[in-house]
């Protein structure tokens, strides 16, 4: 404790004003805490999402209902994330929390777990009917997690977001719907768009090949074979054998064209092409595909719908 006994008076009210504005400093640091309001002054729901696409979702059904803050920026790998001290923060100041589950976010489903205890925390997967998932074969039982590439499915996770919405803020369950049914038939019409798209490409061309086996279901849903150099996962890892019969798969079939991922090392793809050159076939990178997270704020394959569908366009390009 300071002894102000024998301070001169002056000193005195000195030491006394910086209390005071440390004091008001603290209190208004608190009162940051509040929820956020809108642009007519209402209060908003504070939701926290975990890969972009997810974030996108809530944008577009909360509206101007919702705060969304995200935890994995353009770039980032879900399967390899760790949450920061920063992420633990941001779940716990959210009233409602959304992930894909299914495994994607694999380090932090322990941390979704003692969420549930304290607050809404969804998975946007969890009305998907098993028969649609795919399970991973490597004898776990586990399901595929990159539901978003076949556009079917994710308008299931929109509908999940709408009724999670609607049920924590009921006042606004209009809105909820008005919303979610607009972007709905986007999703429907990007869905028709990648299936006209991908059967322009004639049937023996129809090969993408990729650095992770993340475009499962885009290729059940739109007819084209996909490859992937590792695993469902990232965290998984990849031989020279697993090298040695990729290229041997590209340079058997004449396969032209393979594809990077934005959110996995380029080095992994490059072996396969720097092996099939050694035997005399020439295989080209078809571009730059969004797999486990979408691109840069502000561009159109920042959104959902603009990830998709450069994908599919990049597809065709290079493969057609």
């Amino acid at each position: 404790m300071l002894n102000s006994k024998g301070l001169p008076s002056s000193l005195k009210r000195f030491i006394m004003t910086i209390i005071f504005l440390g004091i008001a400093a603290m209190a208004a640091a608190c009162g940051n805490t509040a929820s956020p309001t809108n642009s007519a002054g209402n209060e908003v729901i504070k939701v926290t999402a975990t890969i972009g696409m997810i974030s996108d979702i809530v944008k577009q059904v909360g509206g101007e209902h919702v705060e969304v803050t995200g935890l994995m920026k353009p770039g980032v790998d879900p399967h390899l994330y760790k949450a920061s001290q920063g992420d633990i923060r941001k779940l716990e100041d959210a009233q409602i929390i959304f992930y894909n589950g299914l495994h994607l976010e694999g380090k932090m489903t322990e941390i979704f777990e003692n969420m549930e205890k304290q607050k809404t925390t969804v998975a946007v997967t969890k009305n998907i009917p098993e028969s649609s998932l795919h399970l991973v074969d490597d004898g776990s039982g586990s399901h595929d997690p990159h539901v978003w590439f076949d556009v079917k499915l994710w308008i299931s996770a929109t509908e999940t977001v709408q009724t999670e919405l609607a049920k924590f803020d009921p006042a606004h369950a209009d809105d909820y719907k008005k919303n979610a049914d607009a972007y709905i038939a986007q999703l429907k019409e990007l869905d028709e768009y990648a299936a006209k798209q991908i059967a322009s490409i004639p049937e023996g061309q129809r090969v993408l090949v990729t650095a992770h086996d993340a475009f499962g279901y885009f290729g059940k849903a739109y007819g084209i074979k996909v490859m992937g150099l590792q695993g469902i996962s990232t965290a998984s890892e990849y031989g020279s054998k697993d090298v040695s019969d990729l290229r041997d798969f590209l340079v058997t079939n004449k396969i032209k064209a393979v594809f990077v991922e934005s959110s996995v090392p380029k080095k992994s793809i490059e072996a396969v092409i720097q092996g099939a050159a050694k035997q005399g076939h020439d295989v080209k990178i078809g571009g730059e595909l969004f797999s486990d997270a979408m691109g840069e704020e502000g561009t159109p394959e920042g959104t959902y719908l603009g990830m998709v569908r450069h994908n599919v366009d990049t597809i065709v390009k290079a493969l057609k």
